[in-house]
């Protein structure tokens, strides 16, 4: 009996293999200018995951549909994107250039968190509240204007004798700098490790352990990331 379970086994996962291979030999056959990578099985029959340009996504059996967006399991409201992005980049936090963000302290730093922000986005206006709400934070502030109206102020920012003071200023009180943009600056190399990264859309928030998360937290939220993963 624990012979033919085996085999069973066996049998089994031969035949995962060889779907996930049938996929990918369609993909490249059909869409060979696409270069998708770590293709694999999901919780859900004829679904797969899959990582393009860095995003993940999700494609049908067929190779000829693809899905983006977050995979929840309901029965516990797990979100099964975002844990397969936390182990798939568990390096995050160390390949991230500190030296290019602005440095805000507050309280004693212990708790680190980066975040990529855009001055005109409403939810990073947000997000600012929220951090300031936050105790013994440091935040590593990537300045990342996906907006072109927004591309002079971040370098303002920066250029700014204080850009930490001038960051807050800027989105908690709506005050603009006024020190000029002709300064070296992070800017662009901010713009394209976030291309890099797939973040295109703002606030991210990343955490120290490589965890992410695209969109507007709460003060509360983030400390209960803390909590959890004993950050």
């Amino acid at each position: 009996m624990h012979r033919i379970f085996l085999c069973v086994i066996a049998l089994l996962c031969q035949i995962i293999h060889a779907d996930v291979q049938s996929l990918k030999q369609k993909i490249t056959s059909n869409y060979p200018k696409l270069s998708f990578t770590d293709i694999e099985n999901t919780p859900i029959e004829h679904l797969y995951s899959a990582k393009l340009d860095n995003q993940k996504v999700y494609l049908d059996e067929s190779g000829e549909y693809l899905l983006t967006g977050t995979l929840f399991r309901l029965k516990d409201q797990k979100n099964l994107t975002q844990e397969a992005s936390e182990q798939n980049k568990p390096s995050l936090w160390s390949a991230l250039p500190l030296q290019d963000a602005v440095r805000i302290v507050k309280g004693s730093g212990q708790h680190k968190i980066a975040v990529f922000s855009d001055p005109h986005c409403p939810y990073c206006q947000q997000l600012e509240l929220e951090i300031n709400r936050l105790n013994d934070v440091t935040i590593y502030v990537f300045l990342y204007p996906l907006r072109p109206e927004s591309i002079k102020l971040t370098q303002q920012v920066w250029c700014s004798p204080n850009a930490s003071y001038a960051w807050q200023r800027l989105m908690q009180q709506g005050i603009n700098p006024t020190a000029s943009s002709r300064c070296s600056n992070p800017v662009q190399n901010n713009l394209e490790l976030g291309k890099k990264l797939g973040f295109s859309g703002t606030p991210v928030i990343i955490f120290a352990n490589g965890q992410y998360n695209i969109g507007l937290l709460s003060s509360t939220q983030i400390q209960s990331v803390w909590s959890e993963h004993g950050l």
